[in-house]
């Protein structure tokens, strides 16, 4: 298991104050975090642009020592045991960074495991097993150079492997990737979580992704965690607002006067069609379940039932307005 108990980064940068003169200043990347992860599940972490999240993973992957507090993984002290740390670690970054494009796929994860005291015919055996995994085995003697964006970032995966790492530090993984290959990509990333027990803190633009892979999310803002839980959680606690569009065959004023009563801090709205009715509402929560079971009692088909659910994207931009208001 990840823990980072209160860790802070700080910054002494020079601020020029005039032509001849420039003074020291202390600045803040990370401030008091806390967070944790557990081997098999996939941590988001979220963010604006210079909100300290390449800092923290810094931190986490042993690049960077922290100012304040401290980091363990399986029990290892990150500043004081940072060898023993990285054998249990490794990062994937998205783009075309970490890659040595004049070798090929094969050089490449030999280069890396000989790195990591890998040798012979473990060495041969890995690379071979992972090339397979990550759908390069026929292109394994080709240099990187004429790989494509996604052979190139499934090779990132491979190499981030080789090692065999409990914990994996994914930097934004599908960067600039089409969206079939972005597809592929989230699915070895799952299969890494759940069939091979890894630990995965996952940073991502692509919020959608976020939402489908991540376990749990920590937002942070300038440093600081700002919201963290499931998806789930993070988005009902922030967006209260589920559209629902039912249509029915006519309903009696009865049945209308019941719906209004069970969804007495809803909007609705009804709307007489030739044969059917439309009820239209938005509602701070998901008002489906009171909607179908008055329906049922009182014998009305349900002919068409659509839900808008808030997503994760909803949450995030909820937040953003309410920080710029």
């Amino acid at each position: 298991m990840i823990e980072a108990k209160g860790i802070s980064k700080y910054y002494t940068v020079k601020k020029r104050k005039n032509f001849f003169r420039s003074e020291k200043q202390v600045v803040c990347a990370v401030k008091d975090l806390n967070i944790s992860i557990k081997e098999g599940e996939i941590v988001g972490l979220l963010g604006l642009n210079g909100a300290g999240k390449t800092t923290t993973i810094k931190m986490l992957s042993t690049l960077l020592n922290p100012t304040e507090g401290q980091i363990t993984i399986d029990g290892f002290d990150a500043v004081k045991e940072a060898m023993k740390v990285k054998k249990h670690i490794n990062m994937i970054a998205g783009g075309e960074r970490m890659l040595y494009w004049r070798l090929t796929g094969s050089e490449n994860l030999r280069y890396f495991g000989k790195l990591y005291q890998l040798s012979g015919l473990e060495l041969e055996k890995r690379i071979a097993y992972l090339l397979d995994q990550v759908g390069l085995k026929e292109a394994k003697d080709i240099p990187v150079e004429l790989y494509s964006k996604g052979m190139k970032q499934r090779l990132q995966i491979a190499r981030g492997l080789i090692n065999d790492p409990k914990y994996l530090f994914l930097d934004e993984p599908t960067l600039g990737l089409d969206a079939p290959v972005a597809k592929q990509l989230r699915g070895l990333v799952k299969n890494l979580a759940k069939q091979e027990d890894k630990g995965i803190l996952l940073t991502s633009h692509y919020l959608e992704e976020v939402e489908e892979l991540c376990d749990r999310i920590y937002i942070i803002e300038k440093g600081s965690i700002i919201l963290d839980g499931t998806p789930e959680k993070i988005i009902s606690s922030v967006v209260k607002s589920y559209h629902l569009r039912m249509e029915t065959s006519s309903l009696s004023a009865n049945v209308q006067n019941k719906l209004k009563q069970a969804l007495v801090d809803c909007s609705i709205q009804f709307n007489w069609l030739t044969e059917s009715t439309v009820i239209l509402v938005d509602a701070p929560y998901d008002p489906t379940s009171f909607l179908i079971n008055i329906c049922m009692n009182e014998s009305v088909p349900i002919l068409k039932l659509e839900l808008k659910r808030p997503r994760l994207e909803d949450a995030i931009l909820t937040l953003a307005k309410e920080k710029s208001a």
